[in-house]
Order: C-alpha cells, then sequence, then structure tokens
C-alpha cells in the first residue's frame, strides 16, 4: 500500500508524468513531496522506481526542479484530496449558495442534515492505509502485489491494464476485472502454479500472496439536486458520501436528503436515505462506488419545519406513511420546558394559512403535510397547585394543595408552630378571580385550640405566621466605659448590672466599681420626674467580687437600658514622648504629670549638647510641625511657648548645619555654604540666577525648625527674610499669565493708590 499512496499521483487522481510536468499544480506536487516523505523511501529509490514505471530521466529531472522551487516558497496548509475538492467548491458555486440562503434567511432553522456535508471535520474520506478489503473488486490500473516465499523468492508489480489483464513472466494474461482480490488470487495462484509446482499446497513449501498495492481512480458523476454536480475523480475505495460530501452534499433548497440514487450501467442498485446514518450510524446503503456510476440526489418531497420546545429545531424531509410522531422523534423529542397538552400547527391551504391546534392524543396518528410548520410551547412558569406558609413555623416553604387543605392542616405539615409564634393574628395572602390581592386575618390562636371555624385554602395562598421577635425592635442593652468589651447585647429577662458586666468581659483596669450609673428610657411612667429631663438615672455600687449591695441586687434592667462604669478620678494611662537629637540621653520618656512642659523634658534628658542648634529645633504634635522657639523659652521658662506635653509629641534638636539649600525655579539648584554677609539674592545669583519662569516676588524661605517666611514688597521694593543657616530658599513657578494678570479695574485701584501714596509722602517731606 505505501508505493501506492506514493505513486498515487504519478498515475490516477493527477496525471503527473503520465502528462508534462508543467502541466501539474503547485499542490499536486506538493502532495507528491508529502507521500514522498511519508514513505520513508530515499530520492534515490524514487527516481529508480519511477524509471522502472517507464518515466525518462527528463521527466524526472523536471520533476526535481519544480520540487527545489516549491522548497524556496511558504507552502500552505496541507489538504486531502476531499478538502482540496471542497476548497474548490467553496470558491464558487457552493458559497454562492450559502450567500443566498443567508439573504433570504428561509432556513432558520437550518436543513436537518446540510451540516454533515459542510463540516470539515467530516470528510468521509477513505482511509487508504489498511489491509486490502477481500472484497475489493480489481479493475484497470490497479497494482497488484505478488509475493512469493519459501523455498522460491520472487517478487511481482503488476499493474491491470486496460483489457483487464496482468502478465506474469512468459506465461499466458491472467484477466481479474471485475474480480475481488479473493478470486483473483486463486486465479494467479492456479497460474503461477506452471512455474512453481505446488504452489500454496500444503507441505509443498512455496508460497504466494496477493495484495493490492496502488489502487486506480474511477469516476463518479453527481446529478440533480447536489451544490456542484458534476464529474469528480475519487479513489475506488470512496463511498456515495464520499461523492456527496465532494460535491457539497444535496441542495438544501431543493434537495432531498433521503432519496439519493446510485445507478450503475443504467440500473439503479441503490437508494439512500442520510437520514439512516444520522439518526441510527447505519450505513448499510452507504456502497463503495464504481467507476463511471451515477449519483443521482432528487427534489425533496415533503419538508415540514419544528420550532420551539423541541430538542433539535430545524426543518425537516418526510417520507410518505411517516407521522407526526416520526418526525417529533428526529428531532429528539421535546424538551424538559415543553407544553405537552398541545401544540400548534402553522398550514398552508390553497388561499392562505390556517392555524391548527394538535392534542397530545392526536400526536401519534397526525399525518404532516407540506410546508407545515410545528410550533411547541414551553409550559408557563404558574403552579397549580402551590400555597406557601411562612414564618414561626418549624419548616416553612412551598407545599401541595390537596383537596381539602386548611391552614391548620398546612401548619401540622409544616411541622407546627414554633415557641415564639404570635398567636393573636396569621394572615392569608389570596389571589381573587381578577387576580387582585386579599388579605384575610385570622386568630390562630383560637383557630389552633378549635374554638373557630378552620379555613379551606386556594391555589397560591401564603400563610404568613409572625413572631414575636418581627414584631418588636430587637431588645438591647449598652455597656460604655471601663469594661473589656464595651458593646451592645441582647436583652435578656431578670438581666442584672453585673450580668451585664460579666457579659463585656469584666472590669478594665482603673475601673471603679463605686461609680456605675444606669440611663433608662422614659415611656409612660414619668412621675417624680423633672419636665426638663428625658431619661431617668440610677447609681449603684458594686464590690471587686461583682456583689450589689442588697437595696440594689434586686435591681432589673429593661430593655435599651445603657450602663456607665467609671475609672477612678486618679487613673490615667502612661503617656510618652520623644527627645532627639543633641541631648545627652535621647529616647521616649513619661510624662511625669500634667503640669510637665518642654524644658522640663531637655532637662530629664541631660541637657542639650555644646552642638545643640537650638533654631533648628523641631516640634511635632499629633502630625503637624509647631512653631516654638527652644533659645526662648531656655531663657525663660514661664515664657508661653514653654508647652505642656501631651502624648505622642517630639521634639528633635539638630547639629547646626553651615548649610543652604536653593530649590525651584533657579539654574542650578544646588547646596552652598553658608555666609552671614550673604543675601537671598546673592545666594539666589550663587544657583546661577532666576529662570524665566521664575516667580520673583514670590521667593520664600522655609528655616531649619519648620518656620516659613516669604518676600514682602512695598512701592515696588523687595525685603527678602534674613539668611540662617540650614534654611532652604524656595523660588515658586510664575503661575499663567491669565492667572496672575489684573484686570482693568484692578490696575485703576492700584495707580490710584500709588498716586494718593506718593502725594502723602510729598507732603510730608514739605512739612519736614
Amino acid at each position: 500500500m505505501g508505493l501506492f499512496i506514493l505513486f498515487q499521483l504519478f498515475t490516477s487522481t493527477t496525471p503527473a508524468f503520465a502528462q508534462k510536468v508543467s502541466e501539474l499544480t503547485d499542490e499536486q506536487v506538493r502532495q507528491f513531496v508529502g507521500q514522498a516523505k511519508s514513505s520513508g523511501l530515499s530520492e534515490t529509490q524514487i527516481e529508480q522506481l519511477a524509471a522502472s514505471r517507464g518515466y525518462t530521466p527528463t521527466d524526472v529531472r523536471k520533476m526535481r526542479e519544480r520540487i527545489n522551487a516549491l522548497e524556496r516558497t511558504p507552502a500552505p496548509t496541507q489538504l486531502t484530496p476531499a478538502q482540496v475538492g471542497r476548497e474548490q467548491l467553496d470558491k464558487t458555486s457552493l458559497s454562492t449558495a450559502s450567500v443566498s440562503r443567508e439573504d433570504t434567511g428561509r432556513h432558520n432553522p437550518p436543513v436537518f442534515g446540510t451540516s454533515l456535508f459542510s463540516s470539515a471535520n467530516l470528510t468521509f474520506e477513505p482511509n487508504l492505509r489498511i489491509p486490502t478489503p477481500r472484497n475489493y473488486q480489481i479493475g484497470p490500473e490497479d497494482e497488484l502485489i505478488i509475493d512469493v516465499y519459501g523455498n522460491a523468492q520472487q517478487n511481482y508489480r503488476l499493474k491491470v491494464s486496460p483489457e483487464g489483464a496482468i502478465k506474469l513472466e512468459n506465461l499466458s494474461p491472467v484477466y481479474v476485472n471485475g474480480l475481488t482480490i479473493e478470486q483473483a488470487e486463486q486465479r494467479i495462484v492456479g497460474r503461477l502454479r506452471q512455474v512453481y509446482a505446488g504452489l500454496n499446497a500444503k507441505g509443498s513449501g512455496v508460497f504466494a500472496t496477493i495484495s493490492l498495492g496502488s489502487i486506480r481512480s474511477i469516476k463518479v458523476t453527481l446529478l440533480g439536486q447536489v451544490v456542484q454536480p458534476g464529474t469528480y475523480t475519487l479513489s475506488s475505495l470512496a463511498t456515495v458520501f464520499n461523492a456527496l460530501y465532494v460535491a457539497g452534499g444535496p441542495d438544501p433548497d431543493r434537495g432531498s436528503f433521503r432519496d439519493i440514487r446510485v445507478y450503475r450501467g443504467n440500473r439503479l442498485i441503490r437508494t439512500l436515505d442520510v437520514y439512516d446514518f444520522l439518526l441510527r450510524a447505519d450505513q448499510k446503503d452507504n456502497i463503495r462506488l464504481q467507476d463511471q456510476d451515477i449519483v443521482f440526489v432528487n427534489h425533496y418531497d415533503t419538508r415540514i419545519e419544528l420550532t420551539g420546545e423541541v430538542k433539535q429545531p430545524a426543518i425537516y424531509e418526510v417520507r410518505s406513511g411517516e407521522l407526526l410522531k416520526n418526525v417529533l422523534a428526529f428531532a429528539g423529542g421535546l424538551t424538559d420546558k415543553a407544553y405537552t397538552a398541545s401544540l400548534t400547527l402553522h398550514r398552508n391551504t390553497a388561499k392562505e394559512r390556517q392555524i391548527v391546534t394538535i392534542s397530545s392524543a392526536d400526536i401519534p396518528s397526525f399525518v404532516p403535510q407540506r410546508g407545515d410548520v410545528y410550533s411547541v410551547g414551553a409550559i408557563i412558569n404558574r403552579y397549580e397547585n402551590r400555597v406557601t406558609i411562612s414564618g414561626a413555623v418549624f419548616r416553612p416553604g412551598v407545599y401541595a394543595l390537596q383537596s381539602s387543605s386548611t391552614v391548620r392542616q398546612l401548619i401540622a405539615t409544616a411541622e407546627g408552630l414554633r415557641e415564639d409564634a404570635f398567636l393573636n393574628r396569621a394572615t392569608i395572602r389570596r389571589l381573587r378571580n381578577n387576580l387582585d390581592p386579599e388579605l384575610i386575618a385570622v386568630d390562630l390562636g383560637k383557630l389552633m385550640r378549635g374554638e373557630t371555624n378552620d379555613i379551606s385554602l386556594q391555589r397560591e395562598d401564603v400563610v404568613s405566621v409572625a413572631s414575636y421577635g418581627e414584631l418588636r425592635e430587637r431588645r438591647t442593652v449598652r455597656i460604655h466605659g471601663a469594661v473589656n468589651k464595651p458593646d451592645v447585647f441582647d436583652y435578656a429577662d431578670s438581666m442584672s448590672v453585673a450580668n451585664l458586666i460579666i457579659l463585656a468581659g469584666g472590669f478594665s483596669d482603673g475601673a471603679t466599681a463605686t461609680r456605675i450609673e444606669i440611663a433608662r428610657r422614659v415611656r409612660k411612667d414619668t412621675t417624680d420626674l423633672p419636665g426638663n429631663q428625658s431619661i431617668r438615672l440610677f447609681q449603684f455600687e458594686l464590690n471587686d467580687q461583682l456583689k450589689l449591695t442588697e437595696a440594689d441586687a434586686r435591681f432589673v434592667l429593661f430593655p435599651f437600658d445603657e450602663v456607665f462604669v467609671r475609672t477612678f478620678s486618679r487613673y490615667e494611662s502612661q503617656k510618652s514622648v520623644v527627645i532627639t537629637g543633641e541631648v545627652p540621653y535621647p529616647g521616649q520618656y513619661p510624662i511625669r504629670d500634667k503640669s510637665e512642659r518642654i524644658t522640663e523634658l531637655i532637662a530629664r534628658a541631660g541637657g542639650l549638647r555644646p552642638e545643640a542648634y537650638l533654631k533648628a529645633t523641631r516640634f511635632v504634635r499629633n502630625g503637624e510641625l509647631l512653631s516654638v522657639d527652644i533659645q526662648e523659652i531656655i531663657k525663660k521658662p514661664s515664657d508661653t511657648g514653654n508647652l505642656l506635653l501631651l502624648k505622642g509629641d517630639s521634639i528633635h534638636i539638630p547639629r547646626k548645619t553651615e548649610l543652604v539649600r536653593i530649590r525651584g525655579e533657579v539654574l542650578n539648584p544646588a547646596v552652598i555654604d553658608f555666609n552671614q554677609s550673604k543675601s537671598i539674592k546673592s545666594y539666589i545669583s550663587g544657583s546661577g540666577g532666576f529662570t524665566s519662569k521664575a516667580f520673583r516676588k514670590k521667593v520664600y524661605v522655609v528655616y531649619a525648625n519648620g518656620k516659613v517666611k516669604r518676600t514682602k514688597e512695598f512701592l515696588g521694593l523687595r525685603f527678602y527674610p534674613d539668611p540662617e543657616p540650614g534654611m532652604d530658599i524656595m523660588v515658586p513657578v510664575r503661575p499663567p499669565r491669565s492667572e496672575s494678570k489684573l484686570s482693568a479695574p484692578e490696575r485703576v485701584a492700584v495707580m490710584t493708590g500709588i498716586t494718593s501714596l506718593a502725594a502723602v509722602v510729598l507732603t510730608i517731606i514739605r512739612l519736614f
């Protein structure tokens, strides 16, 4: 079989060397190269084999040139012969037909069976790498391989002549046309016995086997209602489905999928129904084709359409004698949501259309007609026997309505009422005949005791049983103050203050049991309550073991009471501050008392080192930098700047720095040595001066202690801040001109002010 695959392009399906090499398409040459590589033969072996087949060296050279030229260009995706046919088909009338179907919208849902011949994954291409089928009928151009082995060894590769014969040695021709492999083997072995006595006889020691080498191609004609009728060259192993696939299958608009006829020698030999394969995987009529067979696709006779809740909505072809139930079976039956009581038929009459309702009882015997459209609806989202119970029952939910169901029976089905059920009133929500809602009140206590008549239920009734908890605000108590877990807790009857303190985790450190206060809401009882007081206050004392006095032990908390537990008057948790920098003992220090100040902290830290630069001291409180003059408060501790210390305060006293940093809109931002004789403007000049974007009159200075001073201007003169070591000189960017430019009235006002001021100055000069 391997050599057959290799040389199939040389013989039948492509003209190959039988014609001019130049007539071969690039795709045919690529197929040959792929088959040759997969065969495992070397290039020399292929050339020798071609020469033995009668091909000239010139033919072989031309083929080699074609192969070399193709190897220098990117090869397209390799396609099987059937896929090549499909590709050509898609480029012609098949694409036109599909466009036409899309434009008209006539096949939505599609015709059942069309996907079988339009899928690229299902080609029905015959498998050529299989053992020789014993029932394969030999014909001209088939290659037979005869292996003689045993005491004698010989190999023959013989092609069947157009007359249907093969020639062995000097023996007379053996006619094998139309024989199966098995029949041909008997005839050939019989003829070879003239050369090998006792061939295949028991004990002879000489045996022979016959197999198929390369197989021939056949020409099959597809006529009738196929997408692309014509004559196609196929493998002799091809079947009817293979031929239909290459031709695009039956035409979806006109072709029958159930009346496909195969003619051989002007005789009808088989009628194929594609539905047998689609519905039952039955290929009994998918016979192997022979040369000059004709496959004829008839017009369809009757088609109907199934829509709605069927598993496979589509257009189905119906044969004579088939009923509606058969077509529903073609579609896989109804879906789980289908309305099964009846279905709707849209039928064409002689003049117009009509609607027919088909009951479920009529479906098994109903005969479809041409053009019928059957619509299967879905069941509605509605229950015919549902009642619901919710609220204070043990198993709330949905239950089935029985013929004599009552409220009491429904409660019993729901495992009865819970202990917290509100018995004075339950409600039944019911829909009237016009679907308006109606609310029915029920005295549940009397009904359950049998003191009143039970109430019959109707479909979609909803019985609601309230609980006491649902009918009142959630009852809680709250505890504040010196307990470990101050929180809100659910109220319980007979709850005492000690119980609540235990729920809150007990007293926290510093709590005093002698100052417990309770605030209670005022309801109706306002006796002895001042007119301007909206709550009642109670005070209690507990000992360390959470015991009340005898008088207070009888006091019980009410819902929504709030309990306040105080701390000792002088109790306070430790608070600390931090001092860093140029002090002998930097670090964290506890605040001794509420009157401790900054100077006292510095003294506790060992005073100041000689390197301390007090002007740059930074005092931070709550993340904010405060302006504190440390030099002044050290000289005069009573100064108001000597602040009281608070928890989290931080003081940093740096070492003196002799540097000045210039930032912002200068040509060369830099760090420069401090020089007392230099002005701010000199420092800016030392950094290259202002840039074109500099906002000169807004220059400001950030001193080492965090203080900020800006440039002042008077009568056109600028007064810069005094320079100090460690400062940052900041030159901001000039805002856009539209933001800084004065309006006309503003310019007039400024000029008037300047003129008036100049007049005042001149007057003063004259007076003196």
